[in-house]
Order: C-alpha cells, then structure tokens, then sequence
C-alpha cells in the first residue's frame, strides 16, 4: 500500500501528458494498471481503451515496449478487474452511500432534486438496478459513473458486486485482448472506442437536457399549486 501511495504524485503528473497513460504503465507495470483501473472507476476521466487497450499489447510477445518480457495475459484481466472492482466500490459507498444524500439534504434546491426523488430511484435501482450496472459496465462513459447511483439508491452491495464484477470482467477482457491482438497498432484500439464514446456522450447531454427541462416544469407546477 506505502509503494502504491509513492506512486500517486507521478500518476497525477502523468496523466496530465499525452502519452502519461502509456509512460507511468511502461514505468510501474502492474501496480500502474491497478492504479489507473482504481481511479478511472470513481467517476475519474481516464481513458480505460488506452490503460486496457496499452495493457494487452504488453503481453504480446512482439510488443517493443515491454522489453522483451511480455506481461501474463491473465494477471493483467485479473489486475484490470480487481482495480475496477476496488474503484467502483469506493465510488458507491463514498461518493454515492455516504455523501449521496447529503448532497441531495444541502443542494437539492439547486439541483432540483428531493428526498422524494431518491426514494423514486432506490425503488427503481431494486426493481432494474441489476440490469442498469450490468449493461452499464460495458458503456462507455456510462460505466465510470453508474456506482454513483447504485450507491444513492442503496441497492443491495453483494449485487451490485457481483454485477461490477462481471461487466467489468468482459469490459476489461475485450480491451486486452484487442490491444494483444493490435500490437504495436494498440492505439487504433484506443481511438476507436473514442471515437464511439462521441454519440454516446451526445445521448447523454440529450438525456440530462431533457431531465433538467423536466425537472424545471415539475418544480413550477408543484410552485404554483
């Protein structure tokens, strides 16, 4: 734990660069992956297709970078899901649990969201929760930030665990794999999975325009009556 604490200053130095995913993975190994798979699942806007897509192409034995000493296929899908894991569940017991509603109790008024609206969601979260992570886990931009919600709404931990687990299971397995198929062309895997976040980011805003119009109309109507 000292030696992954010793690493964070050069992590956050090194994200902040072009190439910082590619220098601090080359650099550290394996501590560097889980690292970066941690901080990217708390809701950290860190390219997963490029620390995955990079990982992969490390374990091919043709890739220049590692030296000539290929990394094990399955320790980096195990390492990629464990930081995931490990990330995803501090964004759901502290960011979303802990502080969720605390938020909601301080801001709410701002945000244009109520107690009344959590209840709403932690009722829905029981009904489709399950299905909400598991699919979310595998879409980009999505699968940073779904713990958030899960945690607010209290869905059940050993579900919610469980569900993270296997979408990230998949979502690291297909980065790897790809970024191992890819070689020394690792980055095109990188630069299509940006390129497809694009739409998805598009949908988003869309969907959080017309959330907040929504919500607007709500709060004048209950003003007013």
């Amino acid at each position: 734990m000292k030696g992954i604490l010793r690493l964070l200053p050069t992590f956050w130095l090194s994200v902040g660069k072009d190439v910082g995913v590619t220098n601090f993975i080359v650099n550290h190994g394996y501590i560097a992956l889980f690292i970066l798979a941690f901080v990217e699942s708390t809701c950290a806007p860190i390219p997963s297709e490029a620390t995955f897509g990079l990982a992969g192409a490390m374990t091919a034995a043709s890739f220049t970078l590692n030296n000539g000493h290929p990394w094990n296929l399955f320790v980096v899908i195990a390492i990629g899901v464990v930081g995931s894991l490990a990330g995803s569940i501090f964004a759901y017991e502290v960011i979303g649990l802990r502080f969720g509603r605390s938020i909601v109790d301080r801001w709410g008024k701002w945000i244009l969201l109520t107690h009344a609206d959590l209840d709403t969601a932690e009722r829905w979260f029981a009904k489709y929760g399950s299905w909400s992570v598991l699919i979310g886990r595998i879409i980009p931009v999505v699968r940073t930030v779904i713990s958030v919600p899960a945690g607010v709404a209290r869905m059940n931990r050993a579900h919610f665990a469980l569900l993270t687990t296997l979408g990230c299971t998949v979502w690291v397995s297909v980065l790897v794999l790809l970024g191992r198929a890819a070689g020394q062309n690792w980055e095109h895997v990188s630069n299509v999975f940006h390129k497809f976040q694009l739409p998805v980011i598009a949908l988003i805003a869309l969907a959080l325009a017309f959330g907040l119009w929504h919500r607007i109309k709500a709060v004048r109507k209950h003003l007013q009556g």
